[in-house]
């Protein structure tokens, strides 16, 4: 790479984090508000007419792009003013077309735009994955384990080995229940039929605290592999 494609990347790197840093100032706090209101939610794609399943679409890839954005309560709005099938198919959509986009900006830019964009103890935790022997194993557990950070382990796969088509792949496969089980529990508050909800919530909520109780113990299981 010469000299002026080194700054032509550079300075899009700048403008690329100017960008996102701007609109999580910006949009990350109203827009979490919004969603967190399904009723407002829905009014608001409802305002676009045909093209609101595409505006819901849109703000799911953006909430991957944008971290701090909770994707359970996207993906619970998604069931609530959709319905669960819809509401998952719309949901994996926009999961995917971000997830395509975080993990082409690690592959493009590397480690200096994903160490700015990514906090630090979640660098330090799983940055392990870019150059362990199981990357593709490794990745693939942390995210069916719920509870895990799904969009910060989508950047960092950008700067691993990963092929991206097997990356994507695995990656909404293991998405999958997660999202269904979060678009089952939207779709039954809106019809008002609490039984479902809090069973579903029950076991929602019993895969979570079990997946934070095995995501240490699987990180330390395969950093000591990687030692051995």
């Amino acid at each position: 790479m010469n000299q002026r494609q080194l700054w032509v990347k550079g300075l899009v790197l700048v403008g690329i984090l100017a960008l996102v840093t701007l609109a999580a100032m910006r949009y990350t706090v109203p827009l979490t508000r919004l969603i967190s209101n399904a009723d407002k939610f829905g009014e608001y794609l409802a305002s676009f007419g045909i093209w609101g399943a595409a505006v819901f679409v849109l703000i799911q890839a953006v909430q991957v792009v944008v971290a701090p954005i909770p994707g359970e309560l996207t993906q619970f709005a998604g069931g609530f003013i959709y319905g669960t099938l819809p509401g998952t198919v719309f949901s994996i959509l926009g999961i995917l077309a971000g997830s395509v986009i975080v993990f082409g900006l690690g592959r493009l830019f590397g480690l200096p735009l994903i160490k700015v964009l990514i906090p630090e103890k979640a660098f330090t935790k799983f940055g392990f994955l870019l150059n362990h022997p199981k990357t593709e194993l490794a990745i693939l557990i942390l995210f069916l384990i719920p509870g895990s950070p799904k969009d910060i382990l989508t950047y960092l796969a950008g700067l691993t080995p990963v092929k991206p088509l097997r990356f994507f792949v695995a990656s909404m496969v293991a998405r999958f229940p997660g999202i269904l089980l979060s678009s089952y529990i939207g779709a039954h508050v809106e019809e008002k039929a609490y039984g479902p909800v809090i069973a579903a919530s029950v076991i929602a909520l019993g895969l979570f605290v079990a997946g934070v109780l095995m995501q240490d113990r699987l990180v330390a299981l395969f950093k000591h592999r990687k030692t051995t």
